[in-house]
């Protein structure tokens, strides 16, 4: 049975630079890569080795710790560079592209007509399955395991982040496939959640639930909270929206096309630039942003609260809608500490006209202070729309202490969950990272 779900807690960060509702093709990279990096507590294995001809959809890598999980080719071409760092670690796989879109055809599979074995067996075989990420502890999912449930998020609410019901246009056919292959492999039932007059509303074999409410409403695991949470021992799947539809159009063709539509933002973009652009997983950031001056500006993949900084010459998230540019936090107001002064900027500080006035803003990289002492202000629990202690959490996940970090609630989060955390509490405190540590502290002692 649907839910209705509004989120009271939280703050829409709203920002200058957001992207046109336009789609366009971006410029084809001529080479694209795979980074394990972008798959948490993966170790890859080859299977490819440098000079090798590649089909799309072809296996490269698998993980070392789950071998039915592989990673497949989202072009067809050369695997011309495995770059490596220390200890020989895999870093990235890089692809040159022939330009044939020559690819592996895996067979059509209508998903209402099979069982659970084979959809499982056609989502591992094609290297579908890193986009099914696993809570808690946000990794890809155990190839073996039945979830209680599978939570999709077609509700954006992080600062610019691509709007799922753009990125979505043209794609219902291959969503809703989809979401009914993703059906036949949980015990429950798969929960869409989307906003009031979301095109997504009519999508079957999922219970579609209606949100509404600031940042972060629009974090998956706030909407698990909410529906269904998490206990120990549970296991419920995440996919994101556009993920959904290249697993539909697996079933629907036959064949691995990891299509990104990418939203690219931010003030240090041209005005004329900011559309969505479509493109394939693992493109080189530059067809999207050109040569940058990354004194001056930062390349983000992602959005501003949790994305990943990029130089020209590398490549997008394997998970992410946008690319984010804004300015580097290099010049400093003077007397900026006093109240009043940086009122450009985005706040919750009940000192800065920028909370007051409302209306959109700027951002750029400067922290606006340095670290200081972590004391109790309650600024956190506000931000926070989960039942839980974040900062009690926070301390616990410092300190190590694995049975407090069970009681308040660490199975339930993920590192974006603390995003706001980070942006607005005065300690300058990267919770975000905090919470990563002790999330794979439980993977090591608890799995």
């Amino acid at each position: 049975m649907s839910k209705d779900i509004r989120i009271r807690k939280g703050l829409d960060l709203k920002l200058k630079g957001e992207a046109d509702k336009i789609i366009v093709d971006a410029p084809p990279s001529s080479i694209y890569a795979i980074k394990p990096a972008d798959f948490h507590a993966v170790v890859p294995k080859l299977i490819l080795k440098e000079g090798t001809a590649v089909k799309a959809g072809e296996p490269v890598f698998y993980s070392k710790y789950d071998d039915k999980v592989k990673f497949s080719a989202p072009v067809s071409g050369i695997v011309s560079e495995v770059l490596r760092g220390a200890k020989r670690r895999i870093l990235e796989v890089k692809i040159t592209t022939n330009g044939s879109d020559e690819a592996i055809n895996y067979g059509k599979l209508n998903p209402s007509d099979a069982n659970a074995d084979q959809v499982r067996s056609m989502i591992l075989e094609s290297g579908c399955w890193p986009f099914i990420i696993q809570r808690p502890y946000s990794i890809i999912a155990n190839s073996n395991d039945i979830p209680k449930g599978i939570f999709i998020s077609a509700y954006a609410t992080a600062p610019l982040a691509g709007d799922p019901e753009v990125i979505l246009a043209g794609k219902l056919e291959a969503f809703q496939a989809g979401v009914t292959a993703l059906s036949k492999l949980t015990s429950g039932s798969v929960h869409l959640c989307v906003g009031k007059e979301s095109i997504l509303k009519n999508i079957k074999d999922a219970e579609v639930h209606t949100i509404k409410g600031p940042h972060p409403a629009g974090n998956v695991g706030i909407q698990i909270h909410k529906l269904d949470p998490i206990n120990m021992g549970e296991r419920a799947w995440t996919v994101g929206p556009e993920d959904v539809a290249i697993i539909g159009n697996l079933f629907l063709t036959g064949e691995f096309k990891p299509e990104r539509t990418i939203a690219l933002v931010g003030t240090d973009v041209k005005e004329s630039d900011r559309k969505y652009y479509r493109t394939l997983v693992g493109a080189n950031v530059n067809t999207l942003v050109g040569t940058v001056d990354t004194n001056n500006t930062r390349i983000i993949s992602g959005d501003v609260l949790t994305g990943v900084k990029l130089s020209n010459d590398q490549f997008i998230n394997f998970y992410h809608n946008t690319v984010t540019l804004i300015p580097e936090g290099n010049e400093y107001a003077f007397l900026g500490w006093m109240p009043f002064t940086r009122n450009h900027v985005p706040s919750n500080a009940g000192t800065s006209f920028s909370k007051l006035l409302g209306g959109k803003r700027m951002v750029d990289t400067n922290l606006n202070g340095e670290d200081r002492a972590l004391v109790v202000t309650g600024e956190m629990e506000e931000m926070m729309p989960m039942d839980i202690y974040p900062l009690q959490l926070i301390k616990a996940c410092m300190a190590g202490n694995i049975e407090q970090m069970e009681n308040l609630g660490i199975y339930e989060v993920a590192p974006e969950d603390f995003a706001l955390i980070d942006f607005t509490n005065t300690s300058k405190l990267e919770a975000q990272e905090v919470i990563r540590l002790g999330l794979d502290l439980m993977i090591t002692e608890v799995g």
